[in-house]
C-alpha cells in the first residue's frame, strides 16, 4: 500500500516542481530587461546619468521629467522619446533650434548643445530612458557613438 500512496505523492510533487520551474522561467523571461538593469555597468551609467541630468537638463525638463508648461517638453510621457531614440541622442549632443512636437503639442524653445562627451551622453540617455515611464535598458557608449557619428554626418550636409 505504501507504493500506491507514494506514486500519487510523487506525481503531485513532480507537478508542483514543474509549476515552480515554469513560474520562474516566465518571471525571468518577462523581466529580462530589468535583470540587465542590475549590472554594474548599467548602475554606473544610471547613477552618473542622473547627476548629469540634474546638472544639465532638469532646469528645463524638471527633475520629474514633466517639462515646463508650454515652454519645454516632458520627457516622462513623451511620444517623441518613444519613437525617436536616435534623434534624442542627437539632440543631447547638438541641441535644437525651431519647433518640436511632443504629445501633440508644439514646443519652440531653443535647446542648447551641451558640449559633453559621448560617454556622458550615453549616461544621460540611459538615465532618461530608464526613469519615469521608460524601460529601455543600457544605452552603451558604443551605440551612442555610432548614433552620434550618423547625426554629425547629417548635420554636415
Amino acid at each position: 500500500m505504501t507504493t500506491v500512496e507514494s506514486k500519487p505523492g510523487r506525481a503531485r510533487l513532480l507537478i508542483m516542481a514543474c509549476l515552480f520551474v515554469v513560474t520562474i522561467c516566465s518571471f525571468v523571461s518577462c523581466n529580462s530587461r530589468s535583470s540587465n538593469n542590475t549590472s554594474p555597468k548599467f548602475q554606473q551609467y544610471y547613477v552618473q546619468g542622473e547627476q548629469l541630468y540634474l546638472q544639465y537638463c532638469s532646469n528645463c525638463h524638471q527633475k520629474d521629467g514633466s517639462g515646463l508648461g508650454l515652454l519645454y517638453p516632458p520627457l516622462d510621457t513623451s511620444d517623441f522619446m518613444q519613437r525617436h531614440l536616435e534623434d534624442v541622442v542627437c539632440l543631447i549632443r547638438n541641441g535644437k533650434q525651431g519647433s518640436l512636437v511632443v504629445n501633440g503639442r508644439e514646443y519652440n524653445q531653443a535647446m542648447p548643445a551641451l558640449g559633453i562627451s559621448d560617454l556622458e551622453i550615453a549616461e544621460i540617455a540611459t538615465y532618461i530612458y530608464n526613469t519615469w515611464s521608460h524601460q529601455e535598458g543600457l544605452l552603451d557608449v558604443k551605440f551612442v557613438s555610432e548614433v552620434l557619428t550618423s547625426c554629425d554626418s547629417l548635420a554636415m550636409k
